[in-house]
């Protein structure tokens, strides 16, 4: 239900010409966004009212909870101004700091994933496709992605670098769509940061059952109070790789 509305509210607004506003930290943000938060958050309320909200555009309610829904409404905003489908909307339920249920939903194209602890990865799109990711994939193979090199000068230190020079390709842009793209074995490889809880929260569950794995650079567990690392790879042998590059620049 959360992603059937959010989808209602995001979708016309996209190449609309919307009213474009930056946040304290210059990211941008919409009536899209804002719209589409609200309705989740009033929904959660009414359906789960002792559960904790963390979403980006409205803060958190509920700290204490052991359950906590975490809302991106508009994941790659930039896109969704700028008229390019590569965004999307993500809902995670965490469960004492874990992410167990995640959702990406991209409105435009309106394709689907879902991911939920010990299960696997169910996709739905209008073009077809299975969620599965590429194994046996050598770094030297590997298609490697980020959204922008911009977030990657926040990196705690440049061990990206000689990850992307022995990685097959680079290919810049995407955001959470990117991940949906792993999970259907397009891209085998993404290494990010400055990643919030609310970015990487609901993708974890439908990278893992499609096959991959992600964690932070140094290869431990995804954290809310983490270094904001992502690391994304369609299987455990090219996560193993992209470790070891990444913990000899550290």
């Amino acid at each position: 239900m959360l992603a059937d509305t959010a989808r209602t509210v995001v979708r016309p607004w996209f190449r609309r010409g919307v009213d474009v506003q930056s946040k304290k930290d210059e990211s941008p943000v919409t009536v899209a966004d804002r719209s589409a938060e609200r309705v989740m958050r009033a929904i959660l309320a009414e359906r789960v009212p002792d559960h904790g909200v963390f979403g980006e555009e409205f803060g958190q309610d509920n700290a204490g909870a052991d359950y906590q829904w975490l809302l991106d409404p508009v994941d790659g905003t930039r896109a969704f101004v700028t008229g390019r489908p590569l965004f999307g909307t993500l809902i995670a339920l965490f469960y004492k700091g874990e992410p167990i249920i995640g959702v990406l939903d991209q409105p435009v194209l309106r394709e689907r994933w879902i991911g939920v602890k010990g299960r696997e990865t169910q996709f739905a799109s209008p073009l077809g496709g299975t969620a599965r990711t590429r194994q046996n994939v050598l770094l030297g193979q590997a298609e490697m992605s980020c959204t922008s090199p911009e977030m990657l000068e926040l990196a705690p230190h440049e061990g990206w670098k000689p990850l992307k020079q022995q990685a097959r390709r680079m290919t810049w842009g995407g955001d959470c769509y990117a991940y949906g793209l792993l999970a259907l074995g397009q891209i085998d490889l993404i290494t990010e940061c400055d990643m919030n809880p609310w970015d990487w929260g609901a993708l974890v569950p439908i990278v893992q059952g499609a096959g991959g794995v992600m964690t932070a650079w140094d290869g431990s567990a995804l954290r809310m109070n983490g270094d904001r690392t992502v690391l994304a790879a369609g299987s455990a042998s090219l996560h193993s790789e992209a470790v070891k590059v990444l913990r000899a620049c550290s």
